[in-house]
Formats: C-alpha cells, structure tokens, sequence
C-alpha cells in the first residue's frame, strides 16, 4: 500500500477527460505532504459541463429502465474490484482509518445495487376519473442535477445523492469537496468511464476553495440545472436552499448535526459503551451522525463512564499509514480550530476533560468532556471533532428536553432493555432519524436519510431519492365521456 495519488487525469466533460490551466494542491492531513496536483476548474468549465449533461438527457431519459439499471450493476461490481484502488486514497487523500475505507467500499456498492433496484419500482398510480378517464399520476425524471458533496465519507456521500436520481433518468453534474477532490468525484469519473455510461451523463468538476464560489454559484444558479443536491455545513446549505428558493428549484439539502446517545437506567452496559465509543470516534467524529452528547441516566452514570473512558483508551491516535491507527488526522486546520475552540470554551467556563483533549498538529486525542452546561458553545454547536460530552438525567422528559435543545435535528441513538419506553422517548426527539439498541451512525441505501430543523430538507434512499429528484404528472386519456358546457 502506497500513499502516492493516483493518476489524475483531469476534470470529467461530456465523457473526456480535459486539463486545466490551473491545478490546486491536494494535501495528505496525516503529514501536510502533496498527495496530488487536481484540476482548478472555473465558471466556464462547469457551464460547459451542465451544457453536456443537458445534451445527454432526452436520449439517457429515453433508454430502456433495465439498461440503466445494467450501468448501475456495472458501476457497483467496478467499485468492488477496485477497493485496493479508493482505501489507501481513503487514508491518505482523506485520512481516515483503514477500516473506513473498507467499510465505504462496502457501503457504494450497496447503493449502487439499490439504485438498480428503484429501476424496477412503480413511477406512478392509476388514479379514479370524476369523467371515466384513464387518469394516471406518473413520476418523470427532471434533467441536469447538480451534486455537491463534502470531504467526511466521501464516496458514500457522493454515492448517495446521484446514484438513484441517475438511475431514474437524470444527468449528473457531480463537485467533491477541494479537500478529497478524487475520493468524492474522480474516482467516480473513471468508474463510469470503464461502466460505459454514455457520454454527458455523469461529468465531475473539481476546484480549488479559491474557485468554489464561481462554480457552486454556476450549479444552482444555471437554468439547465433542475435539482441541486448539497451534503456540508448549515451555513453554506442555507445559502444554497436560499438560492433553490429563489429560482423554484427543487434541493435536498443535508447537513449538520448534534446527535445524542440516551443511554437508559436499564441499558446494557456493554451496547451502550461501544455505541458511544463508536458513535464518537469513528473517522474522528467527523460524520453528521456522530454522537456528540452522550446523556446517561443518574443511575448508572458511573458504571458508564468507567465503562466508555476504558474503551476510549484503547483507541491509537497517528498517521493512517498504520493500519492500528484507528484515530487519524483532522482534514485540515479549520476544523482543528474549531474543535480547539470549543474545548477552550468549555474549559474555562468549567468543563472537566477526563480523556484525552491533547492537539498535536492535525491530530485531536479522543476526548470525553463532562460538566458541561449550556452556555457553553461545545454543548450546541456541531464539533465533528473525536469530542463527546457527557452528561446525566433524571427523567425521560428531561433526556429528551436536552436532546432537543440545539438547532439540529438529524440522528439519535437510545439505549434501553425496554423497547416500548425507548419507542415512546423516540417519537418526542425532534430529529429525522433515530436509532433504538444502536448507535446513531446508521445508514441503509433504501431508507430515507435526511434531518429536521438545521439538518436540512428533503430525503434521500430508495423511494425517497426517487420523490426528490423527479417531477410528478398528471397524464389522462379522455374517451369522450367528459362532455362541455353546450355554450362552447
């Protein structure tokens, strides 16, 4: 395994491969070395982009469900075969643990199977007619989607979004994030190509931060682009909802979160230390769905803890080379800052850090923090850091009062032996998803994925993915029933 780049060969337009007169540097976060030089794409590139993915999408639109379906098969047995290509770009364009680049290997596949799958499902009903019509309500594809995605699980989230829109019929206009610009599109990119996804499809722009706001601005603003598809912060998913508003264009937006872990009185101790560990830790906190609070019944507050900073101590922090390292780098030094702001807040209002809270470079130690109170800005705002708080309870009312006090609401795990009381505490949690016996980092390609509140809008997953990206007519056949004033 080697932490060299692949080779990149350009930005992906209409089924080729085009240089750019600028590249930007693509930087390994476990040691700061050049991982890869990738295209700097601009306005333009993009417009021509979108102009190709307009071209291709009455003929894709028209071609036979099941020989879509067949491209989708394709891409999922490529991605498998290819896993020995995307984890070390996993680890080393991404910096993440070994595991986690297995497990997204896993994970696309899946998604692209599904994608398969929704080729075969209904696209509409067969409604009444008031007149004896054939009166038929049918989904259609909308055309040019616009896909932007983050750094964090980037081939998943990548995957997410333009696997069933694509399948359903829709061209694809896909930007990564500039901090995994080959893992969340490039890859993509030759996936297809080697799928033999006809030309204008599926095309990939990437840029520098320097060039992100002429080519996400070009993505949502474009009147050939029809859906806008953004995974990243709150406040860059307002702007784009704003803009989608703005031009009656439909988005789904998924952002942040501030997840919480209920672990009950009468939890199993050994399911609730690993969710929390898991929850917490894995890829660094740096998922949406990471458990940041972990609210633990008075009861067994102590056996908890013993149990979940025993486990946390276990987990090796360094550079994602060694397999063992299950705790790698921080993407880069705006998130370090902000999980090292956070702590020092926490800390000098009177948070007590009982793990960890050591920063070295763009590492971050896993860290528990406990008494920690509202006003503190750790307890609202989003980490994406190896950061869980820890506090305790006293009633069911109280777990799910703290739960919902942050303007997220995406994920939720409950630990609890009583699956009727931790049903009823889910059903009061202002959150899209939640998780009972498990913890909030869930995932399935067919389930509806998505948040309330400051988490976002819209759904993705099977069916789901299906209402977000099409357009829904009204088609019927008149057989003379229907009669007209006699006036006319």
């Amino acid at each position: 395994m080697t932490a060299s780049a692949p080779a990149i060969k350009g930005i992906y337009i209409d089924g080729q491969w085009h240089q750019t007169p600028r590249q930007f540097d693509d930087i390994n976060p476990n040691d700061g070395a050049l991982w890869a030089r990738i295209p700097d794409a601009t306005g333009a590139d993009t417009k021509r982009a979108i102009d190709a993915a307009q071209a291709a999408f009455p003929a894709w639109a028209a071609l036979k469900f099941q020989e879509r379906a067949d491209l989708m098969l394709k891409a999922a047995e490529i991605i498998e075969r290819r896993a020995g290509d995307y984890i070390p770009a996993a680890q080393f364009e991404g910096g993440g643990w070994y595991g986690k680049g297995v497990y997204e290997t896993k994970v696309m596949p899946e998604m692209f199977k599904a994608a398969a799958a929704a080729c075969y499902t209904p696209i509409g009903e067969v409604l009444p007619s008031l007149y004896g019509k054939v009166s038929n309500a049918v989904r259609t594809p909308m055309g040019v989607i616009a896909i932007i995605t983050p750094w964090n699980m980037p081939g998943i989230l990548a995957t997410r979004p333009f696997s069933v829109p694509m399948a359903m019929g829709n061209t694809i206009v896909l930007k990564p994030s500039e901090d995994t610009p080959y893992l969340g599109g490039l890859f993509f990119a030759e996936v297809m190509e080697e799928a033999g996804v006809p030309p204008g499809v599926f095309n990939v722009i990437t840029c520098s931060r320097d060039n992100v706001a002429e080519v996400g601005d070009e993505m949502v603003d474009n009147p050939k682009v029809k859906g806008v598809a953004f995974t990243g912060s709150a406040a860059v998913g307002r702007r784009i909802a704003a803009k989608c508003g703005a031009h009656l264009k439909k988005a789904c937006i998924e952002l942040g979160g501030k997840d919480s872990l209920i672990v009950l009185e009468d939890a199993d101790m050994e399911r609730a230390t690993s969710s929390a560990s898991f929850g917490a830790f894995m890829h660094q906190g740096q998922i949406c769905m990471s458990v940041e609070k972990v609210l633990v019944q008075e009861k067994v507050y102590e056996e908890f803890m013993k149990g979940f900073v025993a486990r946390a101590s276990k987990l090796k922090t360094g550079n994602t080379a060694d397999k063992a390292n299950v705790i790698g780098p921080l993407i880069n030094e705006r998130q370090v800052e902000r999980v090292k702001h956070q702590l020092d807040d926490a800390v000098a209002k009177g948070a007590k850090i009982v793990l960890g809270g050591g920063v070295n470079g763009q590492f971050v130690e896993p860290t528990i923090v406990i008494d920690v109170t509202s006003d503190m800005d750790i307890w609202r705002d989003e980490t994406f850091g190896p950061v869980a708080v820890v506090t305790t309870f006293k009633t069911d009312a109280e777990a799910i009062a703290m739960n919902n006090d942050t303007e997220y609401g995406l994920s939720a795990g409950i630990i609890s032996r009583d699956e009727y009381r931790a049903m009823d505490i889910a059903q009061h949690l202002e959150t899209g998803m939640c998780h009972i016996n498990c913890s909030p980092i869930n995932d399935e390609a067919h389930a509806p994925f998505g948040g309330t509140k400051a988490s976002g809008l819209g759904r993705y997953g099977g069916r789901w993915s299906q209402e977000s990206f099409s357009e829904t007519r009204w088609i019927t056949l008149d057989r003379g029933q229907k009669q007209y004033p006699p006036v006319f």
